[in-house]
C-alpha cells in the first residue's frame, strides 16, 4: 500500500469519531402550533416546557421549538400547520383550540401530533379510539364541553332567583351547536330562559358582555373555547365592569375577578402534553399511546367578587369549593 493511501486511511479513521459526535449533536425540533399569542400562552407554555423537562428535554439544550402563533385568527391555522409540516419537525404539539389540532391533522399524515382538547377527539375525527388512537395523532383530552351544563347548575345555585341567563359561545368552534343544544336543555331543566350570545374574536368581548347587561340576564356561562381561555382576564374584567355573575372553566377567570370557575388545571394539562411530546421524541409511536383523559376538576369561588355583586354564596357550595378567594 502506498504511503499516501495509508495517510488518507488514518485521516479518515480520525474523522469518524467527529462525524459520530456531529450526528449525536443533531437536535430534534418540536413544532408548537397555538391559536393564541406568545403573551396569552405564556402560562400554559410553562407547563408544556415543564413536561418536556420531565421527559429529559430542555429547550435550547437538547430540543428546539419552532413556534407558530395564529393570534386568534383561526383562518391562519391551516397555513401555519402546513409550514411546520413542510419543515419536517419531529413532533407537532397543538395548543389553544381544537381547530389547531384539525389543521395539523390535515397538514400531515406522517409527522406525530400531540393535541390538547376539551372536545371528544373521536367525534372530531382526530383518533380512531381513545385507547388505540392509530395513525399519527394522540394527546390529552379534558372535560370541557361536557362540563358546561354543570357550570350553569353551579351558577344557578348562586343566583337562584334569576329567570334569564346568557351563555357565550364561539360559533366557529366545531362543538358550537352541541354546546348550545346542551346548555338550552340544562336551562329548561332549571326553568331558566337561556340566551345564546356569540363571540369569535377578542374584539367582540366588549359588545357581547354589554349585551348580557342589556338583556338583564342574571348571569353568564362562558362555554369552552380557546379564545375565551386566552381572554380569561379580559372577560373577568368586563363581567366586573358590568356587574355580571359569571362562571368559566378555568381558574384564571376566577383569579382575575370572575365569580367562579369549574374545570381542570391548565398548567397540568399542558405539562401532560409536554410529557407526551417527550415520549414521542424518545421513539414511542403516537398511534400506540392512549389518549390521556384528564377528569380531575376544581371549583374556585371568588368570594370578594360575590360580595361586590351582593351575592350570598350558599354554605354547602362554599364547603365544596377547592379554593375560595377572599
Amino acid at each position: 500500500m502506498r504511503r499516501r493511501d495509508v495517510i488518507a486511511m488514518l485521516g479518515a479513521a480520525a474523522a469518524w469519531p467527529h462525524a459520530a459526535r456531529a450526528q449525536q449533536r443533531v437536535v430534534p425540533v418540536v413544532g408548537y402550533l397555538s391559536s393564541a399569542s406568545p403573551e396569552r400562552d405564556a402560562g400554559r407554555l410553562r407547563g408544556f416546557r415543564q413536561g418536556l423537562g420531565e421527559s429529559g428535554y430542555v429547550e435550547g439544550q437538547n430540543v428546539a421549538i419552532e413556534y407558530r402563533w395564529a393570534e386568534e385568527q383561526f383562518n391562519r391555522l391551516p397555513a401555519l400547520a402546513a409550514d411546520l409540516a413542510g419543515r419536517q419537525v419531529a413532533v407537532i404539539a397543538t395548543a389553544g383550540h381544537i381547530l389547531g389540532a384539525i389543521a395539523a391533522r390535515d397538514a400531515t399524515r406522517t409527522i406525530p401530533i400531540v393535541f390538547l382538547t376539551g372536545s371528544d377527539p373521536v367525534a372530531q375525527g382526530l383518533v380512531a379510539s381513545l385507547n388505540r388512537p392509530g395513525g399519527n395523532l394522540t394527546g390529552i383530552a379534558t372535560l370541557g364541553v361536557e362540563l358546561e351544563p354543570k357550570l350553569l347548575e353551579l351558577l344557578h345555585q348562586v343566583v337562584p332567583a334569576a329567570t334569564t341567563i346568557a351563555a357565550l359561545i364561539n360559533p366557529r368552534n366545531p362543538n358550537a351547536e352541541k354546546q348550545s343544544r346542551e346548555l338550552q336543555a340544562a336551562a329548561r331543566s332549571l326553568n331558566v330562559t337561556m340566551h345564546i350570545l356569540n363571540a369569535s374574536a377578542a374584539q367582540d368581548f366588549e359588545a357581547v358582555v354589554g349585551q348580557v347587561a342589556e338583556l338583564r340576564a342574571g348571569g353568564l356561562v362562558i362555554a369552552t373555547d380557546g379564545i375565551f381561555i386566552s381572554g380569561s382576564e379580559r372577560l373577568a374584567a368586563l363581567c366586573t365592569k358590568h356587574a355580571i355573575p359569571a362562571i368559566f372553566q378555568f381558574r384564571a377567570f376566577a383569579a382575575a375577578g370572575g365569580l367562579m370557575s369549574y374545570g381542570g388545571d391548565l398548567l397540568e394539562l399542558y405539562r401532560q402534553s409536554g410529557i407526551y411530546t417527550g415520549r414521542i421524541l424518545k421513539g414511542e409511536q403516537p398511534g400506540a399511546l392512549p389518549v390521556q383523559q384528564v377528569t380531575k376538576v376544581e371549583l374556585v369561588i371568588n368570594l370578594r367578587s360575590a360580595q361586590a355583586l351582593g351575592l350570598a354564596v350558599p354554605l354547602p357550595l362554599l364547603g365544596r369549593a377547592d379554593e375560595v378567594i377572599e
